[in-house]
């Protein structure tokens, strides 16, 4: 027996939403606990700023991913929760990637930077989804 509603078990944007933004929680929880450890991996000197820097940038993480898991657990989402997630998501997509331009991140980045961008079309979606009323007929 699942324990997620019927409307996200019938959803697959809403539950593949719902998978990302629980990614994005426990991804900002390693940011924010280990961040030496995550600029290691990306290619990042690590300074006492750089690990503080990304620390704060996990916390926002875990705001940001755990409203949208919450929003999504909700049988009518506010449209304007998917629209800000969406657009958070293509401001990482695209800092990440001139971060990588700069030399400032290895291209291991982009992995990152190209899921947030996917991450953001499929809020988008959602987003869409939800403003549009629904044709009955």
């Amino acid at each position: 027996m699942s324990v997620l509603p019927p409307y996200v078990r019938r959803d697959v944007l809403r539950a593949v939403l719902l998978a990302i933004g629980a990614i994005t929680v426990l991804t900002g929880i390693v940011q924010l606990c280990a961040p030496g450890p995550v600029l290691d991996v990306l290619s990042v000197e690590s300074t006492g700023t750089s690990r503080h820097l990304f620390a704060t940038v996990g916390m926002f993480m875990i705001v940001v991913g755990g409203l949208l898991v919450q929003a999504l657990l909700t049988p009518t989402p506010p449209f304007y929760v998917l629209l800000w997630t969406g657009l958070q998501k293509f401001g990482a997509f695209a800092l990440v990637g001139i971060g990588v331009i700069r030399d400032l991140f290895g291209a291991i980045a982009l992995l990152v930077a190209f899921f947030d961008l996917a991450t953001a079309v499929l809020c988008w979606l959602m987003a869409r989804r939800l403003r549009t009323p629904a044709v009955t007929g």
